[in-house]
């Protein structure tokens, strides 16, 4: 009887302690979006191939003490500049960089509402962000380097990979647990699908920027002068992938100003 009573309090306070992650999170993005507010545009470089920075879906999976990320892009992934021979070795792909931010409480004014430097992103207020986790062609020597340069008052929220690898059209992290914590109920996501620049602007972290004119390494479609957003696909919505959350995507990119008081887009979290 003592032992029924111990199996029902454990189960009482697993269920008020709030569930943990239990096999996989799917988020979904439909494609023919990877044109951020609607109007971005490749460079003109043939290293850019249609559909590399179009985000399909992420998956995140339990995996013992740690996590794994997957993250589906429409087109194969490849390593055209060769990121295995970089003086700091890299991960074997070339093009994409992501951003996984993770809220982890759902609550106004907690967390982080700025995007890391160079997306030139706000999150709402009740969906600012406590971890963000890089998804990086460059080593983590490289990328620590970055942080301590660019991006010091994020460090102790910013997760770097245990391991980074590329498979057909998945890129693949493995982050420690202890390092994100534990999926539970109520966390919301949002990744920012990027590029990689191997020599950033000053206040950029390693991110790509978006011009007016597009040119054999910028992507076009944006503005001269840094104010609007550098993703080039998001979750949006539900994460479905329903048709509507390309034009909900779009909306909300091209909710900033650039005109007196500067206002960047916020993006949202999807909660699953």
């Amino acid at each position: 009887m003592r032992l029924c009573r111990i199996v029902v309090l454990v189960t009482a306070a697993c269920v008020l302690s709030g569930p943990v992650m239990a096999g996989k999170i799917v988020l979904k993005d439909p494609s023919g979006d990877d044109n951020g507010p609607g109007s971005y545009q490749y460079p003109t470089a043939a290293e850019y191939k249609k559909g590399s920075f179009d985000l399909t879906k992420v998956v995140i999976s339990d995996k013992g003490d740690n996590l794994q990320i997957k993250i589906h892009l429409k087109a194969k992934i490849e390593d055209p500049w060769k990121s295995r021979d970089w003086p700091v070795r890299g991960n074997g792909f070339s093009l994409q960089m992501a951003f996984l931010f993770v809220d982890k409480d759902h609550k106004a004014g907690s967390g982080h509402s700025q995007g890391l430097p160079g997306l030139n992103v706000n999150f709402k207020n009740d969906a600012a962000w406590e971890k963000v986790v890089i998804i990086s062609p460059q080593g983590n020597t490289r990328i620590k380097s970055e942080i301590n340069t660019k991006a010091k008052s994020f460090k102790a929220d910013i997760v770097l990979p245990i391991k980074v690898k590329v498979s057909g059209k998945k890129l693949i992290a493995t982050v420690s647990k202890k390092d994100l914590g534990s999926p539970a109920a109520g966390w919301g996501y949002q990744l920012v699908l990027q590029s990689n620049e191997g020599y950033p602007g000053k206040n950029d972290l390693l991110t790509r920027k978006v011009n007016e004119t597009r040119g054999e390494h910028r992507f076009g479609g944006g503005r001269d002068d840094d104010c609007d957003p550098h993703a080039l696909d998001i979750l949006a919505g539900k994460a479905q992938a329903d048709k509507s959350e390309i034009a909900e995507q779009h909306k909300i990119l091209k909710a900033y100003s650039c005109s007196g008081e500067v206002k960047l887009a916020e993006l949202p979290m999807v909660y699953p």
